[in-house]
């Protein structure tokens, strides 16, 4: 069953890059209303427990020390079909195979440092959405 509802987070290196704003004015124009977000930093242990489906991947590491390494900015997203039209929005996960205009084509520098994490499903949307905002904090 589709949502309208998805999650996304502009990684560590969005943020250090000063990608924020132009990453959001995408989105908005996209038709993407924010219904919550904020400026918050992953501790090693909120990176290892958000990412547990890839621990036994050997870039898990490097994903973590990665997420860690700066703020994100976490953000839930309101649209018709929003899981589905925000993949899209952002990319292939690798850069060089994103289609132009998307966010990962114009923002990630490579696969590693991809810019923007898109929930994969309306399921994983809500538990990602759960995990970093409380629904008091859902507008």
């Amino acid at each position: 069953m589709a949502t309208n509802r998805t999650f996304t987070m502009l990684k560590p290196d969005s943020v250090e890059k000063g990608n924020v704003g132009a990453i959001l004015e995408k989105i908005t124009a996209s038709g993407f209303r924010i219904v919550a977000m904020k400026l918050t930093h992953m501790t090693l242990r909120d990176a290892q427990e958000f990412y547990a489906i890839h621990k036994e991947r050997p870039f898990f590491g490097e994903l973590v020390e990665y997420m860690t390494r700066g703020p994100i900015v976490a953000a839930i997203l309101e649209k018709e079909n929003a899981v589905d039209d925000f993949r899209a929005l952002i990319g292939a996960t690798n850069p060089e195979d994103a289609a132009e205009g998307t966010i990962r084509k114009l923002y990630a520098a490579s696969i590693g440092e991809n810019a923007v994490h898109g929930s994969d499903s309306n399921e994983n949307a809500a538990i990602e959405s759960a995990f970093h905002f409380s629904g008091r904090e859902q507008f």
